[in-house]
């Protein structure tokens, strides 16, 4: 083991052959492994080694997150699921959703990857997928409830707003809704759906709202000031 230092920082690392001209630094489970062509002195590879500094603590760094705090957990219908992230010779992400967990299986090569970014896409992809599924049966409950039909309902991600409702009669779902309990995401449709008769919070439009979500007030207190 080979060992560099600098004024602020020790780079412990390992250096493996390589047999032809490619120079290549990783870090595997936390340990930085150098694979440089047979010629290089240690001096040679060890300038590298200085030169990717930054880069290096950058990935041990994310090491040290994943093992300490382990993956975020993800908030499915108000109930808090943990994720369980293993690496394999797979092509494309896998997701399983089970009782208390959800398993994520990533390709090998993404041990090279920004993990923060890559759990947000499989967030993102999860809900995208749940609210699918799940969609349609709660907008056709509402509509036969209701009486009223939007122009077109849209799923999108959009920052702070969970559903929205324009002027031209076109609702729009955040699939980031599919976090809260099954009541909250009711109760946000509805809401909605009341914009098409109303289109600004008037007493009759929470008198509208009232009338098939009876306890809806409980229910905002759930939503921790997120717009919809």
């Amino acid at each position: 083991m080979n060992l560099f230092f600098n004024r602020k920082n020790s780079i412990s690392y390992t250096v493996d052959t390589a047999f032809d001209n490619n120079f290549r630094i990783s870090v595997q489970n936390g340990e930085v492994v150098v694979c440089a062509p047979w010629y290089l002195s240690n001096k040679q590879i060890q300038t590298v080694v200085s030169e990717k500094t930054n880069w290096i603590l950058e990935k041990l760094k994310e090491y040290e997150q994943r093992k300490t705090l382990g993956y975020e957990n993800i908030v499915l219908f108000g109930k808090t699921y943990t994720t369980k992230v293993s690496f394999k010779f797979v092509k494309v992400p896998e997701v399983t959703l089970n009782e208390n967990s959800i398993d994520v299986i990533l390709p090998n090569y993404y041990k090279e990857k920004n993990m923060s970014s890559v759990m947000e896409f499989i967030c993102n992809k999860l809900y995208m997928e749940i609210a699918n599924q799940e969609l349609e049966s709660l907008l056709e409950k509402t509509r036969l409830n209701l009486k009223l039909a939007p122009e077109n309902v849209e799923l999108k991600y959009m920052k702070n707003v969970l559903a929205s409702c324009d002027n031209k009669q076109n609702i729009t779902i955040n699939p980031e809704l599919f976090k809260y309990k099954k009541e909250v995401i009711e109760y946000v449709i509805v809401h909605e759906f009341c914009h098409l008769k109303y289109k600004t919070h008037t007493k009759a439009f929470y008198s509208m709202i009232k009338k098939y979500i009876p306890n809806y007030e409980n229910l905002t207190a759930d939503l921790n000031g997120t717009q919809y």
